[in-house]
């Protein structure tokens, strides 16, 4: 498959959707709305084979990458047409809470039939994504994660461009689905994936410009799988995590010793140098369980464009503000296991009927209970600092919606202090986290382990509006 510059992919019907196009099409247009219709679909994952029950936008592709401007209304329309509810989040967009898609916290789950108007509006540029929070294991096992792009005002200057998405599929040699999540898994790291796959194609190739410079936007969407992301011999650099540009370029890992670790929710912008020879190849590899596995391929094609990995620019900066450290408000969330007791769980939008997990010693009793409020309560504009104390031997990657903070201490290691709205707790960690409570709202907050969270480690946190 040939890459071409802005993206290997194009818009389908105007909709601002995009899907693979030929080799030498490229696409000029960038539209402000699109339409996705959440339904059953198929796949071959094996050749010979075909995967039937998968949940996307169209009856036979993956989710599509959905494009969009800084600071340019966009509308999505997502008409549900699955037997299950389900609703739409757009991970890592801070924008109106009416719009971040989680059930009866901010809308009421979309039964079948039923359509939303999503109003999204973002004041940053980056690499974001797209799940459901409604029946959110069910569906996100089942391949309803999507990447979404917010671009720079102006271009950044690359030769090509390719959204990578990373996730699993629990499936037999055959194609069919196994236990799309297990007790035993929920209870402790989480239940992976037989077939790793990026942008559902196991080890898939693409061709990219000889010489020339290729943004890889890489989202971690799989529900519990972590990657550590290397590029033997390759010249690359890390210009963006979490949907935020670096203040300074940062070599990409070539080796597993010092992998760029990705937790479930995570994304990475990353500049890649391919080499000048036609037919050379770079490889995307991840270190899990086992020997190393191949992500993805790009293999160098046509007369060299002589770039160098110099030519990379610093991204501009999002315009997220700067706490107030020594005048912030300041929480402590503890991260555990569900303290013995009764604890029902409501299991709407497919929460589980019992808990495994909690936030200051107490589990989300569901996402439709009643009486259940918010972890804490922020003014509008006020600086907070939450000290967030895992007390497992899991990992967890701790999700806030709809604001942007900064890692600004850990009892075990050095944190970058970049701007993220994830953080992958390690076992027994405690890291404090910073950011400014700008935006009004009910945001919800939890691991995305999935497992964990309709397991009981969720809540939500409230800023107030004015």
């Amino acid at each position: 498959m040939q890459i071409t510059r802005r993206s290997m992919f194009g818009m389908i019907g105007g909709t601002g959707l995009v899907a693979a196009l030929p080799p030498g099409t490229l696409s000029k247009t960038l539209t402000t709305q699109a339409e996705l219709d959440i339904r059953s679909a198929s796949f071959s994952f094996i050749e010979g084979t075909t995967t039937e029950g998968l949940v996307s936008t169209h009856p036979g592709a993956p989710p599509p990458v959905i494009r969009m401007r800084k600071n340019v209304p966009f509308n999505v329309r997502v008409t549900n047409k699955l037997d299950d509810y389900t609703t739409m989040h757009w991970h890592g967009l801070r924008l109106a809470n009416a719009m971040d898609g989680v059930p009866y916290l901010t809308q009421i789950p979309l039964g079948q039939g039923d359509s939303y108007d999503y109003e999204l509006v973002s004041p940053d540029a980056g690499t974001f994504w797209y799940h459901p929070h409604c029946m959110t294991m069910d569906q996100m096992a089942l391949g309803l994660t999507g990447i979404l792009i917010v671009e720079e005002d102006s271009d950044p200057g690359f030769d090509a461009e390719l959204p990578l998405n990373l996730r699993d599929f629990r499936l037999d040699g055959k194609g069919a689905w196994i236990d799309l999540w297990t007790a035993r898994g929920a209870a402790r790291g989480g239940t992976l994936g037989t077939f790793m796959t990026t942008n559902w194609t196991i080890e898939p190739t693409y061709h990219a410009p000889a010489g020339g410079l290729v943004r890889l936007r890489v989202a971690a969407t799989d529900p519990t799988r972590v990657y550590k992301l290397y590029l033997p011999e390759a010249d690359a650099k890390i210009i963006a995590l979490d949907g935020h540009p670096l203040p300074t370029l940062v070599d990409m890992p070539t080796r597993t010793e010092n992998a760029l670790v990705l937790g479930p929710g995570q994304r990475a912008d990353i500049a890649v140098l391919v080499p000048k020879g036609d037919g050379k190849r770079v490889t995307l590899f991840t270190d899990a369980p086992g020997p190393p596995r191949i992500l993805a391929h790009l293999v160098s094609r046509g007369q060299s464009l002589h770039r160098s990995i110099a030519d990379v620019s610093l991204l501009p900066p999002n315009p997220v503000k700067e706490p107030n450290l020594a005048e912030a408000r300041r929480e402590e969330f503890v991260f555990g296991w569900s303290p013995e007791g009764d604890f029902p769980n409501n299991g709407v939008c497919g929460s589980l009927p019992y808990t495994f997990w909690s936030i200051n010693r107490t589990p989300w009793a569901g996402d439709a209970a009643q009486g259940v409020g918010p972890l804490a309560t922020f003014n509008l504009n006020d600086s907070v600092v939450l000290r967030l104390r895992n007390e497992s031997p899991n990992d967890h990657p701790i999700h806030l919606h709809g604001l942007a903070f900064r890692p600004i201490r850990s009892n075990k290691r050095e944190l970058p202090p970049y701007w993220t709205d994830t953080v992958l707790l390690q076992r027994e960690e405690t890291v404090d986290i910073a950011f400014v409570a700008d935006n009004p709202g009910d945001w919800a907050f939890h691991c995305h382990v999935i497992e964990h969270q309709k397991t009981g480690l969720a809540g939500f946190v409230r800023v107030l509006d004015g």
